[in-house]
């Protein structure tokens, strides 16, 4: 990883599916340009094992990942602060600048749903690490 990543948190509610995820893609895309981390408000203890097997297909172990708490990852001012679409019971966290993707929860989807909802996520993470500085 460079010196000049973006220092990135995802942030969802249980950080079991969408914030776990565009971590995933991060690292796997993007490792020199974005040092990314995810988190969520209330973690539900586990990563979804629907989003374990979707990311199995685009050659990434999510299994290797842990649902973990915002007390938990660094707490410093990060570069951008993402939230995945869970309105209030996503906090602000200390951040130069922040959005909210507006992403759906997949975790009650189909296969193929959840594969868009995975796709759409590695699109947005591709823009994040492509967009000027």
């Amino acid at each position: 990883m460079s010196p000049s990543a973006l220092r990135v948190l995802f942030v969802c509610v249980e950080n079991s599916c969408r914030s776990q995820m565009a971590e995933a893609f991060a690292k796997l895309d993007f490792p020199e340009l974005l040092d990314a981390h995810s988190s969520g408000s209330r973690p539900s203890g586990s990563v979804n094992p629907k989003a374990i097997a979707s990311m199995r297909l685009v050659g990434y172990d999510l299994a290797r990942h842990s649902s973990k708490g915002l007390a938990e990852v660094p707490q410093l001012e990060w570069d951008w602060a993402i939230t995945m679409g869970c309105g209030d019971e996503c906090p602000n966290m200390r951040a130069r600048q922040s959005a909210d993707w507006q992403i759906p929860d997949p975790k009650h989807l189909d296969a193929d749903a959840f594969a868009a909802v995975r796709d759409s996520i590695r699109a947005r993470v591709a823009e994040l690490a492509r967009a000027p500085r």
